[in-house]
């Protein structure tokens, strides 16, 4: 994710990395970048330029990201924030939302998401590997906007991170600093980190606006709802449908499936007239797989019983274990495709481990990685 995140980043400011709405999109989209980066310095008054034509909250839609497109600046942290949202179910924007709120007023400030952003940076500082302390002090420059002197490679007593923010004094004067402390003395951490775009989205220009739960779901629904209308839109040249050799393509994409070609050609002799696929059925077969961790436990009681599944169980237990309903012509399609031994029944083998990885969009560690900051972050607030 971090070689990622600096292969598609295109601007610097101070030293930090960050990302366009633009670039987020193409990396979240597309397997390489388009064209060859180059780290763009931004001056304060560009920054802060693009920090004023950031619309508030209220005004975001399903274009977002697109009419942003190279006017904004999303650091690593929200970077890892926004790829959790892609993965997390609708039923799963509550919980999401509940952490944020640490006091439980029913609103997210400010200092309440930055506490979990350092989190998300604490978390990865733990998997650091050894090896050469200036790149990983470059590194962490790049993607949290603090680093070391290049003169204390090899560090000596009294030498320390050189400090860029509130939080590099925290790491300095104490190195298990309370979460109670971190929220207590919240106030500066926001006066000494840069804003970037998602900051005043949320929570305005001044910073103290306040994000309610109906707004947060919203921005959480739109940014989904963004990434698969691009997906849709590449495909579907202006038209309404998309070929179900295309949707095969789609669900492909980012998978460890090597012989693709199989799958393919299975599809096309099975489906030999081409019907199409809508935007709402691509789109409830991705609300699906959102839920997919709920859908593999039904269909491990398939797979215990040493049952394969049909197309009206298959329908069934989609709606009983996620509540979505997916159209006859999608569910036959899905079977047409992962249905290789063309026995009419879906396997779990056959299945659910292609949908995982492509739910990762070719990342490792998705979900997972969110719900174990989250375990942290409630055994802090509870202990502190």
């Amino acid at each position: 994710r971090e070689q990622r995140f600096r292969r598609f980043a295109s601007l610097e400011f101070e030293g930090q990395l960050y990302m366009t709405p633009y670039d987020f999109i193409q990396a979240v989209t597309n397997d390489e970048p388009k064209r060859a980066k180059k780290w763009r310095s931004l001056s304060k008054q560009e920054l802060n330029q693009i920090l004023m034509e950031t619309p508030p909250v209220w005004k975001g839609s399903s274009k977002l990201f697109r009419n942003l497109n190279e006017k904004g600046v999303i650091s690593y942290t929200e970077y890892l924030f926004l790829l959790c949202i892609l993965t997390k179910p609708h039923a799963g924007f509550r919980i999401a939302f509940n952490m944020f709120d640490t006091d439980g007023n029913e609103m997210v400030d400010k200092k309440e998401f930055l506490v979990l952003q350092e989190i998300f940076r604490k978390k990865n500082e733990k998997r650091e590997r050894k090896g050469d302390e200036e790149k990983r002090a470059m590194l962490r420059l790049q993607l949290y906007g603090y680093h070391t002197s290049t003169n204390s490679v090899l560090k000596t007593e009294g030498e320390d991170l050189v400090p860029r923010s509130y939080w590099d004094t925290l790491r300095r004067s104490t190195s298990q600093a309370l979460f109670s402390d971190l929220a207590e003395r919240a106030d500066d951490i926001s006066s000494s980190l840069s804003d970037t775009t998602l900051l005043v989205h949320f929570f305005g220009k001044k910073g103290k606006a306040e994000l309610n739960f109906e707004d947060f779901y919203r921005f959480m629904d739109n940014l989904q709802t963004e990434v698969l209308e691009i997906e849709f839109l590449s495909y579907s040249n202006g038209m309404n449908t998309i070929s179900e050799e295309d949707f095969a393509h789609i669900l492909l994409r980012y998978t460890n499936v090597e012989n693709t070609s199989s799958y393919l050609e299975n599809m096309r002799c099975r489906i030999p007239e081409e019907k199409g696929i809508t935007f709402d059925e691509f789109r409830s077969f991705f609300q699906f797989l959102n839920n997919l961790e709920d859908f593999t436990i039904a269909m491990q009681m398939y797979n215990f019983a040493s049952r394969s599944i049909g197309q009206d169980e298959f329908k069934r237990a989609v709606y009983v274990a996620t509540g979505v309903k997916l159209s006859p012509h999608l569910v036959n399609t899905v079977f047409k495709i992962f249905d290789v031994d063309r026995d009419d029944q879906l396997s779990y083998k056959e299945f659910i481990g292609i949908m995982k990885d492509r739910l990762n969009r070719g990342f490792r560690v998705r979900i997972l990685i969110f719900i174990i900051i989250l375990v942290d972050f409630t055994i802090y607030h509870y202990l502190f």
